[in-house]
């Protein structure tokens, strides 16, 4: 292991109930004062006094500031890819205009549901292992949506690992907007309906052939009720 990467390794992992409290407490504490006060503030001191326990206590567990936020970042990318799994398994064998709305809905709920901790994280990654760490989930992603595609029963996906990794990019390109603050006002009010319609498109793109000539062909449209004119001749 690096020198770089040694300095980012937690120096215990907690074990009893107490101990998991006090690295969540801690983990909880990292996020109020990084979004409240920004990186420059967000010194051991104020993390410790934060979480109600003294510095000693944090250091027994993380060795300086940056090892406590590659562990919060790490959670935080967790909890994503976690909820991505999640839903594939739940939606395995499903048609995959299902399979895209509920992928949207928990890839947004994961990343979006507290807006100011995923900026944050998201700022401070790159120095943190943050590259690493986004690939390893990335690749879990990846092979949880690819597993789910290849259960539609009505699409063939003859590269499914490839689809999969468009799909997550078409989830994460407008989601990194909203991160680095170049979204206009308005965008996240209607980004789920928005990237559902994308999603969907570009799903049912893949679909049977049988089943893409059915949708093309119009509908037999019904037949028309005989004018009373055309009813009066006929009774004559």
């Amino acid at each position: 292991m690096s020198p770089a990467a040694s300095a980012l390794k937690a120096r215990k992992s907690p074990v009893q109930a107490r101990s998991v409290a006090t690295v969540e407490a801690l983990h909880a504490a990292t996020i109020q004062v990084l979004t409240r006060e920004g990186l420059s503030r967000c010194t051991t001191t104020r993390i410790a006094e934060r979480a109600g326990m003294s510095v000693g206590s944090l250091y027994q567990y993380y060795p300086n500031r940056d090892a406590l936020l590659a562990a919060v970042l790490e959670k935080h990318l967790e909890d994503v890819a976690g909820a991505v799994e999640s839903v594939c398994h739940a939606q395995q064998g499903r048609p995959v205009a299902g399979m895209a709305a509920a992928l949207v809905a928990a890839f947004l709920a994961a990343k979006l549901r507290n807006p100011a901790e995923s900026k944050a994280l998201y700022a401070v990654a790159g120095e943190r292992g943050g590259a690493k760490l986004v690939a390893r989930m990335r690749a879990r992603m990846v092979a949880a949506i690819a597993a789910l595609l290849a259960s539609a029963p009505d699409a063939r996906f003859d590269a499914p690992a490839t689809t999969a990794l468009m799909t997550l990019s078409i989830l994460v390109g407008p989601v990194r907007t909203v991160l680095e603050g170049y979204a206009p006002p308005g965008f996240e009010t209607g980004l789920e309906a928005q990237l559902v319609l994308l999603l969907k498109a570009y799903l049912r793109a893949h679909r049977r052939p049988g089943q893409a000539r059915a949708a093309r062909r119009p509908r037999p449209s019904a037949p028309r009720a005989p004018s009373s004119r055309a009813r009066g001749a006929r009774a004559r």
